[in-house]
């Protein structure tokens, strides 16, 4: 191998290297939490749930997402509170309850 196609390789390796890792973020779990109601008898609840990464970007984004999930069970999805990662769970899953990631 030739010093200037040893260089070229090393180049390709490095650019691969920092492709990888910046792929590797880019799929980090996302969650919106979100509260929703349910009519006769009036049910309200507070929920946490794990987005697909096209949902990440807002909590309009999200909205979507989180209707169709919970409209499954008879749910009507009132408003999505925030978008956040792993690091929001924690703090969030006491107020959610049985809803934390059920759906």
């Amino acid at each position: 191998m030739t010093q200037s196609s040893f260089l070229r390789f090393l180049r390709a390796l490095g650019a691969a290297l920092i492709l990888g890792v910046a792929g590797s973020t880019a799929g980090a779990a996302c969650y919106a939490d979100y509260k929703a109601k349910q009519d006769n008898p009036l049910k309200l609840h507070y929920g946490v749930i794990e987005l697909p990464d096209a949902a990440c970007a807002s909590p309009e984004a999200a909205g979507p997402v989180v209707a169709d999930r919970i409209a499954r069970e008879g749910w009507t999805l009132l408003n999505v509170l925030g978008i956040f990662d792993d690091q929001g769970l924690a703090e969030r899953k006491a107020s959610a309850g049985e809803f934390f990631l059920r759906y």
